[in-house]
């Protein structure tokens, strides 16, 4: 009989704050720091609020001081961050054993939102399975099958749009991937749901690098923007859980297509390759473990592909001739110049600053002995700011992307190796769609200058990326 914990949303939730404390359970052992590339001998509360809030002034001051490879000092108590910024580099850290360079340890000021379950926190074999579940849902079938259903979404969105009117283009990016997102992984259709849901998903995306920071004290979760944010999950638990047990009972479960759907359904791999399939029943998903890996699909795939369609938008209404060919594309259907555009998009604006992976035994990257419980990581910002990798690189343009792609590991704005995010082809299917819907009903045009400035562990156009449409 299911226990109290396995049935209450709110003590689920409780659990996972306990147990997730970025900077808390079990003490860490102290890194040995002596031999670390050099890096400033700034107060470690000062680098970290550099990192987490002036990441786009700090990192590449740290890169005309200290070169190619350097090392910051972070809470908890100054542990080493060494970042990279050659291709080289990220090779060997994308290459490296699994059982060493850990993503899950490197990703854990995400777990209290996402739950030890999420693919982005698992490591080693739990990472393993936990992808080869997922897998089926983003494989070239499903995509085909969501493609329509995105077409739809954006189709919509636009029709709204009215000549002549000024948007922020990364609010209404926004909306529309949040929608694709809660149809697509969650199947809901039912407006009264997605009314619910929606709020509750915009709380979680838009909190700032502080708040982030609080999850590791629990104190502060009694206090202001802590306690909001600590209340939201709560809301955001009750109606996932709430979804997820419905599809359990629900009668075209064998037929439904979205992901949620699929998850429930799916055996896990030892079953599969024991012979069992996912009708024999057995050892399923818990509900828990659905909802941490919806949640991190939700949070994963929803701002990273509206802010680079935002930033696409914006770079587009700069340049008219860029804009000329990009509206030729839509309206041939050449979709290879549309995914260069936003590929160019998330090379010249990385959505995610850098790659992280922490070690769980010393390890040589670049020719530097890095000691373990070190982190380590290429910087996405630097990696795509290196002329050496992209000439001309402040530069928009998609043609770098057109019948070939740049030298490995110089665009990374997925990851790479075996953690290479799994929703990469869902995001450039999406962003292609939804650029060809917009692109075919309207010229844009850029209002005013914009820079990126950091909400959580993203960075987004400060201004929203303003256009006009016409």
């Amino acid at each position: 009989m299911p226990t109290t914990l396995e049935t209450d949303p709110s003590a689920l939730t409780a659990r996972r704050f306990e147990r997730m404390r970025p900077f808390g359970g079990d003490t860490a052992p102290p890194v040995d720091t002596t031999g670390l590339p050099p890096g400033p001998r700034w107060p470690v509360w000062l680098q970290s609020v550099g990192l987490l809030r002036f990441r786009h002034q700090f990192v590449p001051h740290l890169w005309r001081e200290y070169g190619d490879v350097f090392t910051v000092r972070v809470v908890p108590g100054g542990r080493p961050l060494v970042l990279f910024t050659r291709p080289e580099h990220a090779k060997e850290i994308f290459a490296g054993d699994p059982e060493v360079f850990h993503a899950g340890k490197a990703n854990a000021i995400l777990g209290p939102i996402m739950g030890e379950h999420s693919l982005l926190l698992q490591d080693s074999s739990a990472h393993k399975r936990a992808r080869a579940l997922l897998m089926p849902a983003f494989n070239g079938q499903a995509l085909r099958g969501y493609r329509s259903l995105v077409e739809e979404v954006a189709r919509d969105e636009v029709a709204r749009w009215r000549p002549g009117q000024e948007l922020r283009s990364l609010d209404r990016m926004n909306a529309l991937t949040l929608e694709v997102i809660l149809r697509v992984v969650f199947g809901v259709t039912d407006e009264d749901r997605l009314a619910r849901l929606r709020p509750c998903v915009n709380r979680t995306v838009n909190i700032s690098p502080a708040v982030l920071l609080g999850w590791g004290y629990p104190a502060l979760q009694r206090f202001g923007p802590w306690r909001k944010t600590v209340d939201n999950a709560y809301a955001l638990d009750r109606l996932i859980y709430a979804e997820i047990r419905e599809r359990r009972a629900a009668a075209d479960l064998a037929e439904r297509t979205d992901v949620l759907s699929r998850l429930i359904r799916a055996a896990p791999p030892q079953e599969a390759t024991n012979g069992s399939s996912a009708a024999d029943g057995g050892d399923r998903l818990t509900d828990e473990e659905l909802r941490d890996q919806l949640v991190t699909l939700l949070l994963a795939g929803h701002e990273t592909t509206a802010t680079a369609l935002a930033w696409a938008l914006y770079e587009l209404g700069r340049d008219p001739a860029q804009l000329v060919r990009a509206r030729t594309a839509a309206g041939e259907g050449d979709d290879d110049w549309l995914e260069a555009v936003l590929k160019e998009s998330m090379r010249l604006h990385p959505v995610i600053p850098m790659v992280v992976r922490t070690l769980i035994r010393p390890a040589t990257v670049g020719g530097w002995d890095l000691p373990a419980g070190a982190t380590v990581g290429p910087s996405i910002i630097l990696t795509h700011a290196r002329p050496d990798n992209h000439s001309d690189p402040s530069r928009f343009d998609p043609e770098r992307f057109v019948g070939h792609n740049p030298p490995v590991n110089t665009w990374i704005p997925f990851g790479g190796g075996v953690r290479r995010c799994i929703g990469a082809g869902f995001s450039l299917m999406e962003g292609v769609a939804v650029l060809r819907q917009v692109l075919t009903s309207y010229d844009v045009t850029a209002v005013g200058a914009d820079r990126p400035r950091v909400r959580n562990i993203t960075s987004v156009p400060r201004r929203g990326a303003r256009i006009r449409v016409g």
